[in-house]
């Protein structure tokens, strides 16, 4: 069989409806990490549906407790031909967020498939779990092309707490350094950057939560009575938060600011346009740091934002003067932040701007990565999916969001892609969550190609991007 005829059996997958069986069994799966009470979905997704199938295509499988002490198990799968050959580590995720059913449209449910034209609803259609599912149906065809082999060597590890911020897939990939070996990781995750344009990201912004408070008093006083004569502790901390970021969303902390764009970086990012669909909103074209595009502003830099903001009881106002207020702010951030000191960075702003008072907690946290698309790794994906597709994909050195990949790219130390099948305005994390058909069936036929072609080009590419290595 060639390559051709290996994406015309990946692309049938679709076209007969395996695939669209195969996703309906595992969106029925409540793997909902972020409530203790479905842990046992969590181990029957990989038990029962992720364990058997990876078994039938020739991986020893493995399920391990999570080291975090949390309830969320780690599958890990090998299929090893020769030693000789280079190794793809793959990943995926089998949680998701809560299904929220009460919020769905149209008597849709999140726990059961429904089509309807080209959008597949469901929770986890597209997050996590309808991306991991074509990767597997492209890889059992493309073993099948191949009449049982790959050409390379395979590990596949899904997590069931992406959701919940991956507790202890750091400890539990450092623990199995061995195991995890790769020469690099593959995976699928986040959205194209258009439905209609194949994409590459190699990377992913950081984030970090920390939230601000300010506690005046113990209790809240009579506005009328004491207004003018007691400070108001979310007036003072508006304007302490006024001081990290101005009206208009610009930066002003020096030490919460990245570093200059790299050439390699701005060149790629240039070719890409943001926004614009159907659904997408309208960007507001003053708002970020002055000067930089749309997407250099979203994948190239970083941003300061307020999650939330609270201060008495907004659903049940008195006349009184909150006695605190607090707020939850964000920092995504890119390669080259000085990140792990942003407590000290805030602290040591806000208390020179006169707000030494207002307290800082760290909350969530993740680190920044990015390959550059000079890669030898990235070159021979981009060139392999426009063979596939006859489009030329959108290379993002990274997301524009935040993904675990800080443990596979620093932590592994593995050249990292990422293809999703995905697209911005799917509703992932929202009810009505929903992929794409049409993406979909592309992706079969892009990831069959990937597959085709590590088994004919590996080792010399293997070797090429160890010499090549920026």
């Amino acid at each position: 069989m060639n390559r051709q005829q290996a994406l015309m059996q990946a692309v049938a997958e679709y076209d007969d409806g395996t695939l669209q069986a195969d996703l309906a069994r595992r969106v029925a799966f409540r793997t909902e990490s972020e409530e203790a009470g479905q842990a046992a979905a969590q181990h029957a997704y990989l038990r029962d549906d992720m364990a058997p199938l990876l078994a039938g295509l020739g991986f020893a499988c493995r399920i391990h407790d999570n080291p975090a002490g949390a309830d969320l198990p780690i599958l890990v799968a090998r299929r090893i031909e020769d030693p000789a050959l280079p190794t793809v580590l793959l990943y995926g995720h089998g949680d998701v967020v809560r299904g929220n059913a009460a919020r769905w449209d149209a008597g849709r449910d999140p726990w059961t498939l429904r089509v309807e034209g080209d959008r597949w609803y469901g929770r986890g259609t597209a997050d996590n779990k309808g991306q991991h599912s074509i990767n597997l149906a492209a890889l059992r065809q493309a073993i099948a092309a191949r009449g049982g082999r790959l050409g390379f060597n395979a590990v596949w590890l899904i997590e069931t707490g992406e959701e919940a911020g991956s507790p202890g897939l750091a400890a539990f990939c450092e623990a199995r350094r061995d195991e995890l070996a790769a020469d690099v990781f593959l995976a699928s995750d986040g959205p194209r950057l258009h439905a209609e344009r194949p994409t590459l990201f190699m990377g992913s912004r950081g984030a970090v939560n920390f939230e601000l408070s300010l506690r005046a008093r113990e209790r809240g006083y009579h506005s009328g009575n004491w207004g003018g004569l007691l400070s108001n502790p979310a007036i003072v901390l508006a304007h302490a938060i006024a001081t990290l970021v101005d009206a208009r969303g610009r930066i002003t902390v020096p030490g919460l600011r990245p570093p200059p764009i790299p050439l390699a970086v701005a060149q790629a990012l240039a070719e890409l346009d943001v926004g614009g669909g159907a659904d997408d909103p309208a960007i507001d074209a003053h708002w970020g740091e002055p000067g930089l595009s749309a997407s250099e502003k979203v994948f190239g830099w970083n941003s300061l934002d307020v999650l939330t903001f609270g201060a008495g009881d907004p659903a049940k106002p008195v006349n009184a003067i909150p006695p605190e207020a607090s707020a939850w702010c964000q920092l995504r951030f890119v390669v080259g932040t000085d990140w792990r000191a942003l407590e000290t960075h805030v602290r040591e702003h806000l208390r020179q701007a006169g707000f030494g008072e207002v307290r800082i907690r760290l909350g969530a946290q993740a680190g920044a990565t990015r390959l550059s698309p000079d890669n030898a790794w990235v070159r021979w994906a981009a060139a392999s999916i426009e063979r596939s597709t006859g489009k030329r994909p959108a290379l993002l050195p990274n997301l524009g969001g935040s993904l675990p990949n800080d443990i596979f790219a620093d932590l592994l130390g593995l050249p990292t892609i990422w293809v999703p099948h995905s697209y911005p305005a799917c509703a992932q994390h929202a009810p009505n969550e929903h992929l794409l058909g049409s993406v979909a069936r592309e992706g079969l036929a892009i990831m069959a190609g990937l597959f085709w072609d590590l088994g004919d080009q590996g080792p010399a590419l293997r070797d090429a991007a160890a010499t090549l290595r920026p």
